[in-house]
This record gives C-alpha cells, sequence and structure tokens, in this order.
C-alpha cells in the first residue's frame, strides 16, 4: 500500500495526521535547523501508551536521539510524575535540549475501523486504545462511580476518572471514542504543562511535542496529528510556538 493511500485512511478521520517517521524526520531537521543542535544533544521522553505496538511501530530514527525515557502508563498519560520528569531532566547534556513527545493514541485499522488495528499473526482485529475503549464502554453502561480509584487497577481507573469528568461532551459526540481521546490528550497535555513548571532543567531548550497517536494495521504503521509544538528557551522563559511547521 502506497503511503497516499494509508494517509487517505487516516485522514478520514484525522485530516491533519502524517506519517509518524515524516514527523520524526521533520523534527530532527527542526533542531538541526532552527535550534542548531545536532540529535545526539537532545534527550528524548516519551509519554505514550505503553501497549506493545507503540514500540513495535517506533520509527527507527529516533534512536539518533538520547532515550526514549518512558513516561507514559495506559493511553499515555504521564504515570512516572515529578520523579521521572526529575530523572531524565538530569540525564540531558547542557548545551541541548529536552524533548517530551506525548499523547493518547488510538486506531484506524486498514479498512478505515477506528478503535482497532490488526495485530501481527492474530485472526482478527483488536482494540486500540483496549484501556479507553474499555473505560468508554463503562461510561456508556453508567459503572463508573466519582473518585472509584483502586491501588490494584490505578492506572486504568485514573483514565475512567478522566473520562466521567466530561460524560456528557463524550456521549454526545457522533463519534464517542475518537471525543474520548481528545479528552485524554487535554488532561495530559495539562499535567505535561505541570510537571515541567515543577521540574528544573539544566539546558538549553524544552521541546513540547504534543500529538495524537495513531495507530494503524502491522502493514501499515504508525501516524500522528499534531496539537502541540513549543519550544522553551530556558534561559529567557520565553515560548515560541511552532505548531505551523508540524
Amino acid at each position: 500500500m502506497k503511503k497516499k493511500d494509508k494517509l487517505a485512511i487516516i485522514r478520514q478521520y484525522y485530516p491533519n495526521a502524517n506519517t509518524t517517521i515524516d514527523s520524526v524526520n521533520h523534527f530532527i531537521d527542526f533542531v538541526e535547523g532552527q535550534l542548531d543542535l545536532e540529535p545526539s544533544q537532545i534527550m528524548l521522553a516519551d509519554s505514550l501508551c505503553s501497549d506493545d505496538v507503540n514500540s513495535i511501530q517506533y520509527p527507527a530514527r529516533t534512536q539518533e536521539f538520547l532515550g526514549p525515557f518512558k513516561m507514559g502508563g495506559l493511553d499515555g498519560f504521564p504515570f512516572t510524575g515529578l520523579t521521572g520528569m526529575g530523572a531524565f531532566s538530569s540525564h540531558v547534556p547542557d548545551d541541548g535540549a529536552v524533548a517530551i513527545y506525548y499523547g493518547p493514541h488510538i486506531g484506524i485499522s486498514k479498512d478505515g475501523k477506528i478503535g482497532e488495528i490488526h495485530r501481527h499473526g492474530q485472526s482478527k482485529n483488536s482494540g486500540c486504545c483496549g484501556a479507553a475503549r474499555g473505560a468508554l464502554n463503562k461510561l456508556i453502561n453508567n459503572l463508573l462511580v466519582v473518585g472509584a480509584v483502586t491501588d490494584l487497577d490505578y492506572q486504568m481507573n485514573t483514565i475512567e476518572q478522566i473520562l466521567l469528568e466530561q460524560k456528557e461532551r463524550i456521549l454526545s459526540n457522533t463519534i464517542p471514542l475518537k471525543e474520548a481521546t481528545e479528552v485524554i490528550y487535554e488532561a495530559i497535555d495539562k499535567r505535561i504543562e505541570e510537571l515541567v513548571a515543577g521540574t528544573k532543567y539544566n539546558c538549553k531548550y524544552l521541546i513540547l511535542f504534543g500529538a495524537i497517536h495513531i495507530n494503524s494495521d502491522t502493514d501499515v504503521g504508525s501516524f500522528n496529528e499534531t496539537r502541540k509544538f513549543v519550544v522553551i528557551d530556558l534561559k529567557t522563559k520565553e515560548r515560541a510556538d511552532y505548531l505551523g511547521l508540524h
């Protein structure tokens, strides 16, 4: 399948989506051209779902960066918190930058079904993101209770609470799973900004790259639609918005 045909499937739901490989290539071009840094000066962290498909479909060129440090748990929420943020911020070269790629993920199969993908070796499609789908199913069936967070299933319960807070918005949408994914993105973005505010970085720049990460079938690959691309000059504290470049 040609790239244009793959993009046509994904862009039915996400009209501004690009392949993850192209996004990584554009990002490397950006840090070299705009920030005058080499990829080896960038400490990459990601806050993506711990789903194995995200490891399988991670572009090879990311290996040019340092890392990645893994911040995300179920559906990409940064469960490693301030301790995780502080850990990798201390690993970055003094004259380099921290880059954080974050967001929830959602599946779109090559036959255009949202919320599922065909995984290697399986006879049928499976859910993606399974946690978001499971939480949404409970939301639809009124099985969620405010404040119900347990030690045994803390991450899943947190995702459930995020959706419960926006129940009406999600269920009134024509594609509830897509809207639930947007809600989770907003929660992740808010938490990332909170963690950034509480962390000291000993380098030149902090780059925040927020997106909806989109998986497809094994032979199709992954994509993303950018929601935020901000560079913070850590000396002046100025924030520059480069969203239009992605």
